[in-house]
């Protein structure tokens, strides 16, 4: 299961806000994959598509396309604020689907890299 937690429901619904587009949601979307598996993005939609699996945490919606909850199975949606870096993160699950392995997924700004 894909889980959002308490802390990134909060951030995400902030920052929605701020942009003034609070009833938008969140896309999780397959960015590629690699050497280390699968690569997640993360951005902003107004609405899901027919290929969604819509989730929601706390008013929160997150998008994911369907064809990527297998790898999705057992990851979770963060928010870090180390006081250096801060921003979302995929992390945790090891079912490959969108690509070739299990391996988190750091994501920030709309990109991702290898965790």
């Amino acid at each position: 299961m894909f889980t959002i937690t308490d802390k990134a429901a909060e951030k995400a619904k902030l920052v929605l806000a701020e942009e003034g587009k609070a009833e938008w949601g969140l896309r999780v979307y397959n960015a590629g994959g690699g050497c280390c598996g699968p690569s997640f993005g993360l951005d902003i939609d107004e609405k899901s598509s027919v290929e969604d699996e819509v989730f929601e945490k706390d008013g929160l919606k997150v998008f994911v396309d369907k064809s990527c909850l297998t790898s999705l199975n057992g990851m979770s949606l963060d928010y870090y604020d180390d006081g250096e870096r801060t921003g979302f993160i995929l992390s945790g699950g090891e079912a490959p689907s969108c690509g070739s392995g299990g391996q988190a997924s750091s994501c920030g700004s709309g990109c991702s890299s290898c965790g």
